[in-house]
């Protein structure tokens, strides 16, 4: 069973910076395309980063030239390293293989205050 363990997330004020990990287990990490997703309060979950199992990279246009996504196969982890936040960037953070959607993790919780 695949499983998903998101962490790294916190409290940070406007314009700091975090790097949240996603550790996978349960699947060929290493051929699987896999993305980062948000929901904030009262809207919906949102594709924010994806990642090819080439490493070829992809934005929402949100947070595009402020967040960067990246893997190391090695240790089957997905990281996504996020700059210059912003308040509207609080949400639960998750991972997850865009194509498939496996069952979603527990999330890790980025507030950014202003």
């Amino acid at each position: 069973q695949v499983q998903l363990v998101e962490s790294g997330g916190g409290l940070v004020q406007a314009g700091g910076s975090l790097r949240l990990s996603c550790v996978v287990s349960g699947t060929i990490f290493s051929i699987s395309g896999m993305g980062w997703y948000r929901q904030a309060p009262g809207k919906e979950r949102e594709l924010v980063a994806r990642i090819t199992s080439g490493g070829s990279t992809n934005y929402a246009d949100s947070v595009k030239g402020r967040f960067t996504i990246s893997r190391d196969n090695a240790k089957n982890t997905l990281y996504l390293q996020m700059d210059s936040l912003k308040p509207e960037d609080t949400a639960v953070y998750y991972c997850n293989k865009p194509a498939l959607l496996y069952t979603w993790g527990q999330g890790t919780q980025v507030t950014v205050s202003s």
